[in-house]
């Protein structure tokens, strides 16, 4: 598939190198594709560059990986987006009372703003669950991570699904757009024990049967 990453962060890094030598053709969309920068990035997980509207343009799917704070305006300027899937990975983070917390939520959810953003495109919430690192390489795990998924269209899901497993993931269906409610605030489960709890970021959550461990 072509993907293009619209965000040279620590996550759209990570995913960048998690689908490295997976058969995609990854464009990363970085605003001066003739920075050092973003030539060294390219060149380590064997992406191209462009600007991220241009990136976006010559896609099939669509990676939002982006500070919350910077999201609305970048995703709107991508264009049209008509018909493309789109993944959110942001979580609306902030600082709430003093302290990292996700800013919106039980009425609605970044995973619903965003698609009202780009109300054209077929938006997926997904890859915001685990931290940067189980994105790049989660291959070290004794077994396969979850990772959720909302959205309204099965069969970007589906394709959706593809990819994830090609992160080395498990995919899972929660339902459409709305039930971002659910894996926003799950992201934070992961969050408080890697960043606050101690656990470090080496892990992931995984879903494991009864018949996966012998007693089905």
């Amino acid at each position: 598939m072509r993907i293009a990453i619209i965000g040279t962060g620590q996550v759209g890094s990570a995913i960048a190198r998690g689908l490295k030598g997976k058969g995609h053709a990854i464009v990363m969309g970085v605003r001066d594709p003739q920075a050092a920068r973003a030539i060294a990035l390219a060149a380590d997980v064997d992406a191209g560059l462009a600007i991220p509207r241009d990136a976006a343009a010559s896609a099939d799917i669509v990676i939002l990986a982006l500070p919350w704070a910077a999201a609305e305006e970048a995703a709107r300027a991508l264009g049209d987006l008509a018909g493309k899937i789109v993944i959110d990975c942001m979580n609306p983070l902030g600082m709430v009372d003093g302290a990292l917390g996700l800013t919106i939520g039980h009425v609605t959810s970044g995973g619903e703003l965003v698609q009202g953003w780009l109300s054209s495109a077929r938006v997926v919430k997904t890859l915001n669950q685990v931290g940067a690192e189980m994105m790049a390489d989660n291959s070290g795990l004794a077994h396969r991570p979850v990772m959720f998924m909302a959205g309204n269209d099965q069969a970007a899901k589906a394709d959706v699904a593809t990819l994830l497993v090609d992160l080395g993931f498990e995919p899972l269906d929660a339902g459409d757009i709305t039930r971002s409610r659910l894996l926003e605030p799950f992201a934070m489960v992961w969050i408080n024990q890697a960043l606050l709890r101690g656990k470090g970021r080496q892990w992931a959550l995984a879903a494991i049967s009864a018949q996966e461990n012998g007693n089905g």
